[in-house]
């Protein structure tokens, strides 16, 4: 897939009040600083598309983008806001919780994790309440520029081991770089598959 328009649609803190549900939908989430806005960037080739920031929690909205008028990319708000407020995290964690399980077009969610440390209890947690809900996600590793070919490896090995103690079968897994690029271009076609598969689904019989 070919990324030819990135516009920006919307920003809010009402699941009601985002766009209407008439195209395939894909969030993307994670810890606080773990390379979210800039990951998008790397996706749509618009380094300025996502706004990127030295402060944890910067993304405090559900905010919409429309690729190439088929599909929206949508960036969360990250969990494990160790600097916020507690009303403030709550406030959050009840939008998001909204979102994901009331989005009615949402195909998937990419949760992002760090790939040079080890699996972490919060990203393990809220994988598994996807799980517990039926709400498909795939992992995509990030910052992985600076590791060697073999530590990348490691982790997501950590990851498939850690996942299996408690999951029948493992959710896709991407390994990227918002530096080099690593991994656009696969999980852009993941999405494209799925487009077109909702296309199927509702394109109606004749």
């Amino acid at each position: 897939m070919e990324v030819k328009q990135a516009e920006f649609v919307m920003s809010n803190s009402d699941p009601a009040r985002c766009p209407k549900p008439d195209r395939p939908e894909y969030a993307f989430i994670g810890r606080s600083n773990v390379g979210k806005s800039s990951l998008i960037n790397m996706l749509t080739t618009r380094h300025k598309l996502a706004k990127t920031s030295q402060t944890p929690g910067k993304t405090q909205l559900i905010n919409h983008f429309l690729i190439n008028s088929d599909w929206y990319l949508v960036d969360l708000p990250g969990y494990g806001f160790a600097k916020a407020p507690q009303r403030e995290r709550e406030k959050w964690e009840r939008m998001i919780d909204s979102y994901l399980t009331n989005r009615s077009n949402l195909i998937c969610t990419f949760v992002l994790v760090d790939g040079r440390i080890e699996p972490q209890r919060i990203d393990l947690e809220f994988m598994e309440r996807m799980g517990e809900r039926g709400l498909p996600f795939a992992i995509i590793f990030t910052k992985t520029e600076k590791s060697s070919t073999n530590a990348v490896q490691q982790a997501v090995k950590r990851y498939e081991q850690t996942l299996l103690k408690t999951w029948e079968e493992l959710p896709p897994m991407f390994i990227s770089s918002s530096v080099s690029g690593r991994g656009r271009d696969e999980i852009l076609v993941y999405i494209d598959q799925l487009n077109k598969e909702f296309e199927r689904d509702v394109k109606p019989a004749k």
